[in-house]
């Protein structure tokens, strides 16, 4: 995806998702930089939280709904406190968990012929995916490509995600669509 923001930018938009997730716990956390200015863009946007490298907590939005800065807020919060998979993030492990923030691009539908037709137009580290079988549907982000590293694991395992049986994408011929993502990540401590 092209740079969309900077990496001060994108620094701001983190230290912006800890401070929104402290405000929720009531605590406060301060700040090293100088307030940087955040364009009103409009694009998705994913909020990630780790602790020790382990999902915490993913929320995220494919479209745009409202400012890059607004979706990061709400998302933080989403993840932090509302990711039915995990309980309510604590005070006590605010200073444990990593923030990721994935900005999207505009996710267009891949044209494919068959599965194999598939797994070679899938660009693994690149590509976020959508797959849609009627009601049905999920999204991995790029980034997940890292934990499921083949295109046969990585689809298999985002059926699964969407409620279908693992090998819909070669059965069922669903729609598949791809985006790519800015990734702005926390330094670990």
């Amino acid at each position: 995806m092209e740079k969309v923001l900077s990496d001060k930018q994108g620094k701001a938009l983190l230290q912006i998702a800890r401070q929104t997730i402290a405000d929720r716990l009531g605590i406060t956390v301060l700040s090293e930089n100088a307030q940087v200015a955040l364009p009103d863009i409009q694009y998705g946007t994913f909020v990630t939280l780790k602790n020790k490298g382990q999902l915490r907590g993913c929320i995220g939005n494919l479209q745009a709904s409202e400012s890059v800065t607004e979706g990061v807020k709400r998302n933080a919060i989403s993840a932090a406190f509302h990711d039915s998979r995990f309980s309510a993030l604590t005070v006590d492990e605010l200073e444990e968990i990593e923030i990721d923030i994935s900005v999207l691009s505009r996710a267009q539908v891949l044209d494919y012929d068959n599965a194999q037709d598939l797994i070679a137009k899938l660009r693994p580290g690149i590509d976020g995916v959508i797959v849609t079988v009627g009601t049905a549907r999920a999204t991995f982000l790029p980034q997940v490509w890292d934990q499921l590293p083949t295109v046969e694991q990585f689809l298999g395992h985002l059926c699964r995600k969407a409620g279908l049986v693992e090998s819909a994408w070669k059965s069922s011929h669903p729609q598949i669509e791809t985006y790519q993502v800015q990734c702005f990540e926390e330094e670990e401590v």
